[in-house]
Protein backbone atom coordinates (compact mmCIF):
# COMPACT_ATOMS: atom_id res chain seq x y z
CA UNK A 1 0.00 0.00 0.00
CA UNK A 2 1.06 3.30 -1.33
CA UNK A 3 -1.32 5.67 -0.05
CA UNK A 4 -4.36 5.32 2.55
CA UNK A 5 -7.32 7.15 3.36
CA UNK A 6 -7.72 10.63 5.72
CA UNK A 7 -10.12 12.81 6.60
CA UNK A 8 -8.53 16.32 6.09
CA UNK A 9 -8.90 20.09 7.26
CA UNK A 10 -7.97 22.52 4.05
CA UNK A 11 -8.98 25.72 5.16
CA UNK A 12 -10.11 26.38 9.07
CA UNK A 13 -13.82 26.63 9.23
CA UNK A 14 -14.54 24.31 6.35
CA UNK A 15 -15.79 20.68 6.36
CA UNK A 16 -13.13 18.04 6.61
CA UNK A 17 -12.85 16.35 3.37
CA UNK A 18 -11.93 12.88 1.91
CA UNK A 19 -8.30 12.52 0.65
CA UNK A 20 -5.75 9.45 0.36
CA UNK A 21 -2.26 10.97 1.11
CA UNK A 22 0.84 9.33 0.59
CA UNK A 23 1.80 6.67 3.31
CA UNK A 24 5.01 8.11 4.94
CA UNK A 25 8.02 6.72 5.96
CA UNK A 26 8.52 7.01 9.73
CA UNK A 27 11.68 9.05 10.08
CA UNK A 28 14.37 8.48 12.93
CA UNK A 29 12.47 8.41 16.36
CA UNK A 30 9.46 7.92 14.57
CA UNK A 31 6.43 5.31 14.55
CA UNK A 32 4.39 4.64 11.36
CA UNK A 33 1.17 3.33 13.56
CA UNK A 34 -1.92 1.38 11.52
CA UNK A 35 -4.77 3.71 13.24
CA UNK A 36 -7.49 1.25 14.48
CA UNK A 37 -9.76 4.30 16.85
CA UNK A 38 -9.43 8.45 17.48
CA UNK A 39 -11.13 9.92 19.63
CA UNK A 40 -13.31 13.16 18.85
CA UNK A 41 -11.58 15.65 21.10
CA UNK A 42 -13.35 19.52 21.88
CA UNK A 43 -9.84 20.86 20.39
CA UNK A 44 -10.64 18.91 17.45
CA UNK A 45 -13.13 21.51 17.03
CA UNK A 46 -11.51 24.40 18.58
CA UNK A 47 -8.95 23.52 15.40
CA UNK A 48 -11.64 22.81 12.44
CA UNK A 49 -14.06 25.91 13.83
CA UNK A 50 -10.30 27.77 13.59
CA UNK A 51 -10.92 29.09 17.13
CA UNK A 52 -6.93 28.12 17.66
CA UNK A 53 -4.95 30.01 15.65
CA UNK A 54 -1.51 28.70 13.07
CA UNK A 55 -2.47 24.94 12.68
CA UNK A 56 -0.73 22.99 10.05
CA UNK A 57 -2.71 23.19 6.81
CA UNK A 58 -3.46 21.22 5.24
CA UNK A 59 -4.19 18.90 8.42
CA UNK A 60 -5.61 15.47 9.30
CA UNK A 61 -6.77 16.65 13.12
CA UNK A 62 -7.08 14.25 15.82
CA UNK A 63 -4.73 13.37 19.12
CA UNK A 64 -6.65 10.26 21.06
CA UNK A 65 -4.71 7.96 18.88
CA UNK A 66 -4.98 4.09 19.19
CA UNK A 67 -3.35 2.07 16.74
CA UNK A 68 -0.71 -0.83 16.05
CA UNK A 69 3.30 -0.59 15.07
CA UNK A 70 3.71 -0.85 11.77
CA UNK A 71 6.73 0.55 10.98
CA UNK A 72 9.57 1.66 12.79
CA UNK A 73 11.87 4.54 12.21
CA UNK A 74 15.88 4.09 13.27
CA UNK A 75 17.00 4.35 16.76
CA UNK A 76 13.32 3.65 18.02
CA UNK A 77 13.77 0.29 20.57
CA UNK A 78 10.57 1.06 23.06
CA UNK A 79 7.93 -0.51 20.79
CA UNK A 80 7.72 -3.53 18.60
CA UNK A 81 5.73 -3.97 15.51
CA UNK A 82 2.11 -5.12 16.00
CA UNK A 83 2.13 -3.62 19.20
CA UNK A 84 -0.49 -1.29 20.45
CA UNK A 85 0.04 2.01 21.72
CA UNK A 86 -2.18 5.15 21.94
CA UNK A 87 -0.47 9.10 20.77
CA UNK A 88 -1.62 11.90 22.94
CA UNK A 89 -1.48 16.11 21.88
CA UNK A 90 1.70 16.44 23.07
CA UNK A 91 3.73 14.95 20.18
CA UNK A 92 6.92 16.57 20.67
CA UNK A 93 8.97 19.16 22.66
CA UNK A 94 12.08 20.76 22.36
CA UNK A 95 13.95 19.34 25.48
CA UNK A 96 16.17 22.03 26.23
CA UNK A 97 13.84 25.28 27.76
CA UNK A 98 13.66 26.04 31.23
CA UNK A 99 10.01 24.30 31.37
CA UNK A 100 11.38 20.89 29.66
CA UNK A 101 14.41 21.26 31.97
CA UNK A 102 11.75 21.62 35.56
CA UNK A 103 9.65 18.85 34.58
CA UNK A 104 7.11 20.80 33.29
CA UNK A 105 7.41 19.99 29.35
CA UNK A 106 3.68 20.95 29.12
CA UNK A 107 4.68 24.56 29.02
CA UNK A 108 7.55 24.04 26.45
CA UNK A 109 8.47 26.98 24.76
CA UNK A 110 8.81 24.99 20.78
CA UNK A 111 6.36 22.31 21.39
CA UNK A 112 4.42 20.38 18.89
CA UNK A 113 0.74 19.09 18.92
CA UNK A 114 -0.72 16.20 17.70
CA UNK A 115 -3.94 17.07 14.91
CA UNK A 116 -3.08 20.91 15.27
CA UNK A 117 1.13 21.10 14.25
CA UNK A 118 1.82 17.66 13.24
CA UNK A 119 -0.72 15.23 11.44
CA UNK A 120 -3.21 13.31 13.65
CA UNK A 121 -5.25 10.30 13.62
CA UNK A 122 -8.48 11.07 11.73
CA UNK A 123 -6.72 8.52 9.29
CA UNK A 124 -5.72 4.87 8.63
CA UNK A 125 -2.21 5.69 9.25
CA UNK A 126 -0.52 8.37 11.26
CA UNK A 127 3.20 9.04 12.37
CA UNK A 128 4.17 9.85 16.01
CA UNK A 129 7.51 10.33 17.62
CA UNK A 130 8.02 7.07 19.54
CA UNK A 131 9.12 8.73 22.78
CA UNK A 132 5.56 10.44 22.94
CA UNK A 133 3.39 7.29 22.86
CA UNK A 134 2.00 5.37 25.99
CA UNK A 135 1.27 2.01 26.44
CA UNK A 136 -2.15 1.74 26.79
CA UNK A 137 -4.03 -0.78 29.38
CA UNK A 138 -5.44 -4.61 28.19
CA UNK A 139 -8.87 -3.36 30.43
CA UNK A 140 -9.65 -0.83 27.48
CA UNK A 141 -10.33 -2.19 23.89
CA UNK A 142 -9.45 0.66 21.19
CA UNK A 143 -12.48 2.48 21.10
CA UNK A 144 -12.46 2.74 24.53
CA UNK A 145 -9.14 3.45 25.12
CA UNK A 146 -9.01 6.56 22.93
CA UNK A 147 -10.91 9.10 24.82
CA UNK A 148 -8.40 8.06 27.78
CA UNK A 149 -5.63 9.76 25.55
CA UNK A 150 -6.88 13.64 26.32
CA UNK A 151 -10.02 13.18 27.92
CA UNK A 152 -8.84 10.96 30.10
CA UNK A 153 -5.62 12.97 30.98
CA UNK A 154 -6.66 16.29 30.86
CA UNK A 155 -9.06 15.91 33.80
CA UNK A 156 -6.64 14.00 35.50
CA UNK A 157 -4.49 16.72 35.46
CA UNK A 158 -7.28 19.50 36.31
CA UNK A 159 -8.68 16.85 39.25
CA UNK A 160 -4.51 16.67 40.70
CA UNK A 161 -4.79 20.90 40.23
CA UNK A 162 -7.52 20.71 42.65
CA UNK A 163 -5.76 19.02 45.42
CA UNK A 164 -7.38 17.58 47.74
CA UNK A 165 -10.64 19.20 47.63
CA UNK A 166 -13.51 16.98 49.04
CA UNK A 167 -16.27 18.45 47.28
CA UNK A 168 -16.14 18.93 43.64
CA UNK A 169 -17.98 20.69 40.81
CA UNK A 170 -17.87 19.79 37.35
CA UNK A 171 -18.55 22.22 34.76
CA UNK A 172 -19.43 21.19 31.71
CA UNK A 173 -20.68 17.20 31.48
CA UNK A 174 -19.05 16.00 28.21
CA UNK A 175 -15.65 13.41 27.37
CA UNK A 176 -13.60 14.80 30.07
CA UNK A 177 -15.80 15.21 32.88
CA UNK A 178 -17.66 12.40 32.63
CA UNK A 179 -14.37 10.18 32.89
CA UNK A 180 -13.10 12.45 35.84
CA UNK A 181 -16.38 12.02 37.86
CA UNK A 182 -16.05 8.31 37.70
CA UNK A 183 -12.65 8.77 39.03
CA UNK A 184 -12.79 11.17 41.65
CA UNK A 185 -16.21 9.06 43.09
CA UNK A 186 -13.72 5.85 42.99
CA UNK A 187 -11.05 8.11 44.73
CA UNK A 188 -13.79 9.10 47.79
CA UNK A 189 -14.49 12.59 46.73
CA UNK A 190 -18.53 13.75 46.34
CA UNK A 191 -18.76 14.64 42.90
CA UNK A 192 -21.88 17.56 41.48
CA UNK A 193 -22.21 17.80 37.88
CA UNK A 194 -22.77 21.46 36.43
CA UNK A 195 -24.57 21.02 32.51
CA UNK A 196 -26.01 23.79 30.44
CA UNK A 197 -29.27 24.70 30.87
CA UNK A 198 -32.43 22.67 30.40
CA UNK A 199 -29.72 19.40 29.54
CA UNK A 200 -31.85 16.40 31.54
CA UNK A 201 -30.33 14.14 29.38
CA UNK A 202 -26.86 14.86 30.55
CA UNK A 203 -27.75 15.54 34.24
CA UNK A 204 -29.34 11.96 34.18
CA UNK A 205 -26.09 10.53 32.64
CA UNK A 206 -24.22 12.11 35.65
CA UNK A 207 -26.23 11.06 38.07
CA UNK A 208 -26.21 7.21 36.69
CA UNK A 209 -22.61 7.85 36.91
CA UNK A 210 -22.72 8.04 40.81
CA UNK A 211 -22.52 12.15 41.03
CA UNK A 212 -24.59 12.95 44.06
CA UNK A 213 -25.91 16.11 42.45
CA UNK A 214 -26.97 17.15 39.09
CA UNK A 215 -28.09 20.09 37.71
CA UNK A 216 -27.70 23.42 35.29
CA UNK A 217 -25.01 26.00 36.13
CA UNK A 218 -27.36 28.66 36.87
CA UNK A 219 -28.24 26.48 40.21
CA UNK A 220 -26.95 26.81 43.29
CA UNK A 221 -25.57 23.42 44.43
CA UNK A 222 -26.25 21.59 47.47
CA UNK A 223 -23.30 22.91 49.66
CA UNK A 224 -20.20 25.07 48.51
CA UNK A 225 -17.63 23.05 46.50
CA UNK A 226 -14.06 22.77 47.67
CA UNK A 227 -12.73 22.84 43.62
CA UNK A 228 -14.74 23.68 40.33
CA UNK A 229 -13.44 22.05 37.68
CA UNK A 230 -14.62 23.82 34.14
CA UNK A 231 -14.56 21.75 30.96
CA UNK A 232 -16.98 23.87 28.84
CA UNK A 233 -15.51 26.76 26.91
CA UNK A 234 -17.67 29.45 28.50
CA UNK A 235 -16.08 32.21 30.12
CA UNK A 236 -19.24 33.37 32.17
CA UNK A 237 -18.53 29.87 33.97
CA UNK A 238 -15.89 30.97 35.91
CA UNK A 239 -17.47 34.03 37.99
CA UNK A 240 -20.31 31.57 38.26
CA UNK A 241 -17.92 28.61 39.95
CA UNK A 242 -16.32 31.09 41.89
CA UNK A 243 -19.50 32.08 43.59
CA UNK A 244 -20.21 28.39 44.14
CA UNK A 245 -16.66 27.96 45.83
CA UNK A 246 -16.01 27.90 49.58
CA UNK A 247 -12.82 30.31 50.77
CA UNK A 248 -9.56 29.07 50.21
CA UNK A 249 -11.52 27.26 46.93
CA UNK A 250 -9.79 26.64 43.81
CA UNK A 251 -11.62 26.79 40.07
CA UNK A 252 -9.34 25.36 37.78
CA UNK A 253 -9.93 25.78 33.66
CA UNK A 254 -9.65 23.04 31.97
CA UNK A 255 -9.95 23.80 28.08
CA UNK A 256 -7.31 24.95 25.48
CA UNK A 257 -9.89 27.58 24.62
CA UNK A 258 -12.62 29.55 26.84
CA UNK A 259 -14.92 32.72 25.27
CA UNK A 260 -14.46 36.05 27.45
CA UNK A 261 -14.80 35.90 30.81
CA UNK A 262 -16.73 38.88 32.36
CA UNK A 263 -15.93 41.09 34.59
CA UNK A 264 -16.74 39.81 37.96
CA UNK A 265 -16.71 41.58 41.51
CA UNK A 266 -13.78 41.22 43.56
CA UNK A 267 -15.38 39.75 46.67
CA UNK A 268 -16.01 36.46 44.35
CA UNK A 269 -12.11 35.85 44.47
CA UNK A 270 -11.38 37.18 47.76
CA UNK A 271 -11.05 34.09 50.54
CA UNK A 272 -8.12 33.08 49.15
CA UNK A 273 -9.52 31.43 46.34
CA UNK A 274 -7.25 30.45 43.39
CA UNK A 275 -8.11 30.63 39.28
CA UNK A 276 -6.04 28.58 37.23
CA UNK A 277 -5.46 26.90 33.68
CA UNK A 278 -4.55 23.43 32.56
CA UNK A 279 -2.48 23.24 29.73
CA UNK A 280 -1.34 20.56 27.64
CA UNK A 281 0.17 17.89 29.43
CA UNK A 282 3.11 15.90 30.37
CA UNK A 283 4.27 12.14 29.51
CA UNK A 284 4.60 11.35 33.19
CA UNK A 285 0.22 12.06 33.07
CA UNK A 286 0.31 9.44 30.88
CA UNK A 287 2.37 6.92 32.82
CA UNK A 288 0.73 7.93 36.21
CA UNK A 289 -2.95 8.14 34.76
CA UNK A 290 -3.40 5.24 32.28
CA UNK A 291 -2.58 2.18 35.04
CA UNK A 292 -5.12 3.97 37.25
CA UNK A 293 -7.62 4.12 34.79
CA UNK A 294 -8.00 0.43 34.50
CA UNK A 295 -7.45 0.33 38.47
CA UNK A 296 -10.61 2.39 38.99
CA UNK A 297 -12.25 0.57 36.20
CA UNK A 298 -13.57 3.43 34.19
CA UNK A 299 -15.93 3.20 31.51
CA UNK A 300 -15.58 5.16 28.42
CA UNK A 301 -19.36 5.83 26.97
CA UNK A 302 -18.79 6.23 23.52
CA UNK A 303 -20.34 6.89 20.60
CA UNK A 304 -18.69 5.06 17.43
CA UNK A 305 -18.45 6.96 13.97
CA UNK A 306 -16.88 5.45 10.61
CA UNK A 307 -13.69 7.67 9.41
CA UNK A 308 -15.40 9.11 6.41
CA UNK A 309 -18.28 10.76 9.19
CA UNK A 310 -16.07 12.54 11.29
CA UNK A 311 -17.80 15.71 10.09
CA UNK A 312 -20.46 14.12 11.37
CA UNK A 313 -19.06 13.13 14.87
CA UNK A 314 -17.87 16.81 15.25
CA UNK A 315 -20.88 18.27 14.57
CA UNK A 316 -22.35 15.91 17.44
CA UNK A 317 -19.43 17.04 19.86
CA UNK A 318 -20.17 21.05 18.76
CA UNK A 319 -24.10 20.48 19.65
CA UNK A 320 -23.20 18.53 23.00
CA UNK A 321 -25.79 15.59 21.88
CA UNK A 322 -23.29 12.84 22.76
CA UNK A 323 -23.02 11.50 26.57
CA UNK A 324 -19.67 10.69 26.87
CA UNK A 325 -16.78 10.76 23.62
CA UNK A 326 -17.09 10.67 19.72
CA UNK A 327 -14.78 7.97 18.29
CA UNK A 328 -14.19 7.27 14.76
CA UNK A 329 -13.40 3.96 13.77
CA UNK A 330 -10.60 4.17 10.90
CA UNK A 331 -9.56 0.76 10.21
Amino acid sequence: MTSAQAMVLEAAGAPLVARRLELPDPGPGEVLLRVSHCGVCRTDLHVVDGELAGPKLPLVPGHEIVGRVEALGSGVTRWRLGERIGVPWLGATCGVCAFCGSARENLCDAPQFTGYTRDGGYAQYALARADYCFALPEAFDDAHAAPLLCAGLIGYRALRLAGTADVLGLYGFGAAAHLIAQFALWQGRTVFAFTRPGDAASQAFARALGCQWAGDSTQPAPSLLDAALIFAPVGSLVPAALAATRKGGTVVCAGIHMSPIPQFDYALLWGERTVRSVANLTRADGEEFLPLAARAQLRTHVRVFPLHRANEALAAVRAGALDGAAVLNCA
